[in-house]
């Protein structure tokens, strides 16, 4: 909120008036517009012009240095409506001729990087043992257990969506969205719009896919297509997928919350970071613009910069 500061001009008091009675605004939303009036009155204030005489491109410079105050983009967005609003009204009731806050956006808020694990955390989850356990539950079931190694190390060795992982079938057919062939090293996954793609399978998500391969005859349903099933022999869902791995996580003792997409981001971030090939990655994604690949290079720069940070000499500041 901003500070208590002098009474607001007679045009903003009177709009504040028509939203308490008219509208009938509850008190916190009330309080919200006073305090984007206030922020526009003294915004006008510190550039020498009257809140009537304001231009477009004052409406931006007010932005601006909200902006570099701290003001988020969403907090940016909420204030440019409240104004907008009250130039609207205002010019109703014949005070302005121009609404200078038509046509400002927002700065448009930073997407948040993907994220995604360290190798070491990524290699210790794909090489967790599940602890042993009496009882019924997944945790006690060899063939279960196979069937969740095998699903972590497809979902890191190849980086596929959870939607394309529990569309997999044991075999091609014309109805599958999936398969993947273990004599060529291969799977075919239908991903987004449709769009087929070849991605191959390395040899530790083969020796996981035989080992659960030669147990799932003992879960699956009889005539049940999908390659990963759940105890109840059918294709297990990708809700399903999702709780096994935070569970996965958890039990390997990894510090952070582990979801399906995680491991596609370290996927892609670990390839690119060992080789550089920005166009092979975004194949092997079945990415259809290389801009959506390109945040990967982020990741990868950020892993550099914390091994320098951490190596470099020149890194580190001295200490008098």
């Amino acid at each position: 909120m901003a500070e208590a500061a002098a009474p607001l001009p007679e045009p903003a008091e009177h709009y504040l008036a028509h939203l308490r009675a008219e509208r009938q605004l509850a008190g916190r939303t009330l309080a919200l517009y006073t305090d984007a009036l206030t922020r526009l009155v003294q915004g006008a204030a510190a550039l020498q012009v009257a809140p009537e005489s304001l231009q477009p491109h004052h409406v931006r410079m007010l932005m601006a240095r909200l902006h570099a105050g701290g003001l988020g983009s969403r907090s940016l967005a909420l204030l440019l409506s409240a104004w907008r609003g009250f130039y609207r009204w205002w010019g109703l009731q014949g005070g302005v001729k121009l609404n200078p806050v038509d046509g400002v956006r927002a700065p448009k808020a930073a997407k948040p990087l993907p994220k995604a694990l360290a190798v070491d955390q990524a290699v210790a989850l794909a090489s967790y043992e599940h602890k042993s356990s009496k009882g019924g539950d997944e945790r006690g079931d060899p063939a279960l257990h196979a069937r969740d190694h095998a699903i972590v190390e497809l979902l890191y060795g190849s980086g596929l969506r959870v939607g394309e992982l529990v569309g997999l079938d044991v075999q091609a057919s014309g109805s599958a969205a999936g398969w993947v062939d273990l004599a060529e090293a291969h799977a075919q996954v239908r991903g987004k719009g449709s769009k087929w793609r070849e991605v191959p399978v390395g040899g530790a998500s083969r020796e996981a896919l035989a080992a659960w391969l030669a147990l799932r005859p003992g879960v699956a349903a009889t005539g049940e297509p999908a390659l990963f099933v759940s105890q109840r022999g059918t294709r297990l869902s990708a809700s399903q997928v999702r709780a096994r791995l935070k569970t996965l996580a958890l039990e390997a003792g990894l510090p952070t919350s582990v979801h399906p997409h995680m491991l596609r981001h370290s996927f892609a971030s670990h390839l690119l970071q060992s080789s550089g090939d920005l166009r092979a990655v975004q194949e092997l994604l079945g990415h259809a613009n290389i801009s959506t690949t390109q945040v990967y290079t982020k990741l990868d720069f950020q892993h550099l910069a914390k091994v320098y940070d951490a190596a470099h000499p020149r890194a580190k500041k001295k200490t008098p």
